[in-house]
């Protein structure tokens, strides 16, 4: 089963799946019929973005809903780099986005498939396997570009409101995932998606091929102004065409027949290319390393491991500049995950070596600090790291891991309330560590509201009311006791919230 599917309402990429609907590879909107939810189901035409019955308000709470559940899956990556990286693309294309610009989030899934999808209220998944199968960065913002269009035009608002002109059995199905999802019930998540979505494919690609020609015009134009390379998007139905040929035995035959138009989509690009002159995009030392950080990250078995140390080796050796250096910090972060510190400390030296001091190494060699005890080693390593690479946010929750493990509890206080809201509120692990500390000094009641906020933000409405009702008793303080009381009012109104969504979509 597709482990996304927990915190997606889409086409899950299973065998079962490619099976029944004829795909063996997919990429969410982009050339395959495997698609996620994203993508709207059963209308003849696109019609006005104002007609849709979901609102902006509505489709982001359906969103932060599933997120809040996706973020606890096992294939979610939990790392800042990769996430400051997608987010820092993302927003410098949708700066670019005709009409209203969308507000997203984007976020990295721990999967080998090459795919990508949107959800409602603007968050897009990003595939480890598609991050590592691109050959430029501009292929991955033209993907990225695309996703950003289907979000930008609405497409989920209005495939999730078209019951009139949609199979009864595809309502019923995405309304069952959703419920399971809110549930967090992730057994029903699948099982009801699966079969529900599988009865609805045929009446649902009529409308896709719109979107996708609609979505690919949308991220052309944000790719282009954005000051990526515009072939980049080109080049990407280029290889998913070829990987569809060379999977043509086991199934892939049948994508000429359900998604006929990808041809055409490409030819529309390629068009709108001849009419401009062309450019050239360099991409970034970020890409690169991630790039080799997320083939480490995605091998989970031991042949898979081999075979990428394998292939980063051959490149460690063969290749030069910045995808040796990218090369070689991939080899250190599979050292680091074989707890090889020796072995680590040897590819980073030659970062070092070669004066390419990046906070991706600076990073790993706080972890090699942590994983010989060397803790205030790793603190000092931080504190440096953190002063060098201010914005960089990976290195600043590092720091706060390292604080805490030393019990420099005030400065991690400090540390903590020092960083952008927004980033505390994508990123749970600051007030855990937060909380965490304020105990450790004996601060019981700023600890559980503190913690309190850590369940708000992970979708545990009622651990955190009890967090808070334990804050209020062991505080005498009136003011604060009224600041408790209101926040719990706060907290049950998001529950009745929730509780709401699940009847509307029930």
């Amino acid at each position: 089963m597709d482990p996304i599917i927990r915190f997606r309402l889409g086409f899950p990429a299973t065998a079962t799946w490619r099976t029944a609907c004829g795909a063996v590879l997919s990429v969410a909107a982009l050339a395959w019929p495997s698609v996620p939810l994203s993508q709207p189901v059963g209308l003849p035409n696109m019609g006005a973005a104002s007609a849709a019955e979901l609102s902006p308000r509505l489709e982001r709470q359906l969103g932060d809903a599933i997120m809040m559940q996706g973020r606890r899956d096992p294939t979610y990556i939990h790392d800042l780099d990769l996430t400051q990286y997608l987010n820092e693309m993302g927003q410098k294309l949708v700066r670019h986005a005709s009409g209203q610009a969308p507000d997203i989030l984007l976020f990295g899934v721990r999967d080998p498939s090459i795919n990508a999808f949107a959800m409602p209220g603007g968050y897009i998944g990003i595939h480890s396997g598609l991050f590592t199968s691109v050959e430029s960065e501009s292929e991955l913002a033209g993907v990225t570009a695309h996703e950003i269009g289907h979000v930008a035009q609405r497409h989920i608002a209005r495939g999730l409101t078209q019951q009139a002109q949609n199979s009864s059995i595809m309502m019923a199905s995405m309304a069952a995932a959703l419920l399971a999802a809110l549930a967090g019930s992730v057994d029903l998540a699948q099982g009801v998606a699966v079969f529900g979505q599988a009865a609805a494919i045929d009446r649902q690609l009529g409308f896709s091929r719109d979107a996708e020609r609609e979505a690919d015009r949308a991220g052309f134009d944000m790719l282009r102004k954005a000051g990526y390379d515009p072939a980049g998007m080109a080049q990407m139905f280029q290889r998913l065409m070829n990987s569809s040929r060379l999977n043509e035995g086991m199934g892939g035959g049948a994508y000429a027949s359900t998604h006929p138009l990808s041809i055409q989509r490409m030819s529309d690009i390629q068009n709108r290319m001849s009419q401009m002159a062309p450019s050239s995009h360099v991409s970034s030392d970020d890409f690169w390393y991630l790039r080799a950080k997320l083939r480490v990250l995605q091998a989970l078995d031991a042949q898979s491991r081999r075979l990428v140390m394998q292939q980063l080796q051959q490149e460690a050796q063969s290749l030069s500049g910045t995808r040796q250096h990218a090369a070689w910090f991939g080899l250190a972060v599979e050292a680091l995950r074989r707890k090889q510190g020796d072995e680590a400390e040897g590819w980073l030296n030659k970062l070092t070596e070669a004066r390419q001091d990046t906070p991706y190494a600076a990073g790993l060699r706080i972890e090699l600090a942590q994983l010989r005890g060397q803790d205030e080693q790793a603190v000092a390593l931080a504190r440096a790291a953190v002063q060098r690479w201010p914005q960089r946010q990976a290195l600043q929750l590092a720091l706060a891991e390292a604080l805490y493990a030393t019990q420099h509890f005030q400065e991690l206080e400090r540390l903590v309330a020092s960083q952008d809201p927004g980033l505390l509120e994508r990123e749970p692990r600051f007030r855990q560590l937060q909380a965490q500390a304020q105990d450790a000094q004996g601060n019981l009641s700023a600890s559980r509201r503190t913690m309190a906020e850590f369940y708000i933000m992970t979708g545990a409405y009622p651990a955190a009311v009890s967090q808070l009702h334990q804050a209020r008793a062991v505080t005498d303080d009136f003011y604060v006791q009224s600041q408790i009381d209101t926040r719990i009012r706060q907290v049950q109104e998001l529950m009745d919230s929730e509780k709401r969504l699940r009847e509307q979509f029930g």
